[in-house]
């Protein structure tokens, strides 16, 4: 082997995550669910409850 070579060396040690796919999968959903806005309640199911609240009033 001539001498004008010199060896690749890593520069530090390799570092590898701990992370499971699992945990990492999981972590992207749970940020997705938080990242978005709750949704408006549809306006027939809206109306619907306000009238059994009406109806509980009145009985």
């Amino acid at each position: 082997m001539p001498a004008s070579r010199p060896t690749a060396k890593p520069a530090g040690p390799l570092v590898v995550s701990g992370v499971s796919m699992h945990d990492l999968l999981a972590s992207c959903a749970a940020a997705d669910a938080i990242s978005r806005p709750p949704r408006q309640p549809e306006p027939e199911k809206t109306e619907r409850v306000e009238r059994e609240r009406q109806h509980r009033r009145a009985a």
